[in-house]
């Protein structure tokens, strides 16, 4: 996946007007690429952003999907390699926390630093690659502090790194984390218990947030698209015995914390991520086809009323 992802990278930076991205090279050679900080970025930037994420190994378009009476802006997803593209590489789950700096990495460099050892054990997957690509959700511009540390984690030097970069607050950085439809499903499954490696492929989709004026507020809104409003079907090598199992416990419904848009719930928990029920993170609707029976199981539901008053409110 990250020579994958670096080909993609290496377009992007050819594209770099086109889609209105910052690139510039870091004394140590680290190449980065600023979709959203001090570039204006877009939705173009945003489905790069996503590719990059997903290793190569996803499928990600604008579309528009059909809410009740409304017509919206959204993403749509595929991806045939669900457990790799999602969850070894897309996954926000590797904390980038040098010395005065501080950002969630995705990317398919969390195979080759592994710093998820439980996780990557599970997945039964590394990559070792003479390069490698990292996304960053941040409004800080990496460092050659930064790319050092980045370098030594992942075990590659810093001059075959590249790093992208977004807030969330931006056009670019809302459609790579909306983006992540699938992958907060296969997460879920994962904390469930049940092996993601059986999910054989995966399709989904989640309306655009319009873009906040804080990046506190575009996680609210951005996590609400997802929960809220985010569809993901699964077709997973499982009888219809462990499908039943999981699916009425695989939506974000299933959360004691469901309800009430993100960025409320955030402030009810004193602005502390970790204290809000784990059971929350999942698209709010799913459906799991037994690819032994072709049976499928359904659960969840869209609740547009609270994802209006997420993306149109105050």
């Amino acid at each position: 996946m990250n020579e994958r992802a670096w080909l993609l990278a290496d377009s992007m930076i050819e594209r770099a007007a086109d889609l209105r991205v910052n690139v510039h090279t870091l004394e140590n050679g680290a190449r980065i690429i600023d979709a959203g900080i001090t570039a204006a970025g877009g939705f173009a930037a945003g489905l790069a952003l996503a590719d990059l994420c997903m290793g190569g190994l996803g499928h990600v378009a604008l579309t528009w999907l059909t809410m009740g009476a409304e017509t919206v802006p959204g993403v749509q997803v595929w991806t045939d390699h669900p457990a790799e593209s999602c969850m070894a590489s897309q996954y926000a789950g590797w904390a980038i926390d040098p010395a005065g700096f501080f950002a969630m990495g995705s990317g398919p460099l969390r195979a080759m630093a592994r710093v998820e050892r439980d996780l990557f054990a599970k997945l039964r997957y590394a990559e070792q690659a003479q390069r490698g690509v990292l996304v960053l959700e941040t409004r800080t511009l990496p460092t050659e502090d930064v790319a050092e540390w980045v370098s030594v984690k992942a075990g590659v030097a810093p001059d075959q790194l590249t790093l992208a970069v977004a807030p969330t607050a931006s056009l670019a950085g809302g459609v790579q984390i909306v983006a992540r439809v699938l992958e907060t499903g296969l997460h879920k499954m994962d904390t469930l218990g049940f092996d993601v490696t059986r999910v054989s492929s995966a399709v989904g989709a989640a309306p655009l947030a319009p873009t906040a004026r804080t990046d506190v507020r575009a996680i609210g809104r951005t996590n609400d698209c997802i929960l809220y409003g985010g569809q993901a079907r699964y077709t997973v090598d499982a009888d219809d015995g462990e499908l039943a199992a999981i699916a009425e416990r695989l939506p974000a419904s299933a959360s004691s914390d469901y309800g009430t848009p993100f960025y409320e719930t955030f402030k009810r928990y004193n602005s502390d991520f970790y204290r809000i029920d784990p059971m929350l993170f999942s698209p709010a609707e799913v459906w799991l086809t037994s690819a032994t029976s072709g049976r499928t199981f359904h659960a969840g539901r869209l609740d547009l009323d609270v994802l209006r008053a997420s993306l149109f409110g105050s």
